[in-house]
């Protein structure tokens, strides 16, 4: 049951949006109301509060981060193996894409897996940080960087990962968040996606 009982709790991590709970503390509207209607840091950032929307991307990295460090110790003090840590990798993304609190209306899951990479291994979670803020600052927009972002983490995991269930899982978690992003994709090919910061009038 404990493997059980680990995914469940990384799910149920995943599912607190923050992006809709940091908003409400704000006093700013829900998140899937206005621009993209997506609840993440960058459509946030759309109301014009920075501060929400760096809380917002803060607490959508660390709970990816936790689960995994979570999901690390528990496998470590009783003895599992790495495909518990995997397992729970792909359930906080879960979560946070169809979170059970907020009627299973979540993100895209670019700042959870940030925070995932990251306690998975800190080169694959750094290089691929690395590559997201590059085309994000250079081109101004951020689902062209988390796309290019989810190319390059499965080729990271491969490189320094040493489970093969984990490295499974770091794939799996991209191509959810590709396909997360088909709306996006759609628009970057007809020239209709936004830039970073766009305020809610302009959406």
């Amino acid at each position: 049951m404990t493997p059980l009982i680990l995914i469940l709790v990384s799910y149920l991590i995943g599912s607190l949006s923050f992006a809709v709970i940091v908003s409400k503390a704000s006093g700013l509207a829900d998140p899937r109301s206005y621009g993209s209607g997506n609840p993440g840091a960058t459509n946030v950032l759309r109301s014009g509060n920075k501060k929400a929307a760096l809380l917002t991307l803060l607490g959508d990295a660390l709970k990816g981060w936790l689960a995994i460090v979570l999901a690390q110790a528990a496998a470590r003090s009783l003895g599992l193996g790495p495909e518990v840590i995997a397992l729970a990798a792909v359930a906080v993304t879960v979560g946070h894409m169809w979170p059970i609190f907020f009627s299973f209306k979540g993100g895209k899951g670019v700042a959870t897996a940030a925070g995932i990479l990251l306690a998975l291994d800190w080169r694959v979670g750094l290089l691929t940080l690395l590559l997201w803020l590059v085309v994000a600052k250079g081109m101004k927009i951020s689902s062209l960087a988390a796309l290019l972002a989810a190319l390059l983490a499965p080729v990271l995991a491969w490189v320094w990962l040493t489970s093969s269930a984990q490295i499974a899982a770091v794939f799996v978690i991209s191509v959810l968040l590709i396909w997360r992003h088909e709306r996006n994709i759609r628009d970057l090919l007809t020239g209709k996606e936004g830039q970073i910061g766009e305020q809610v009038d302009k959406q």
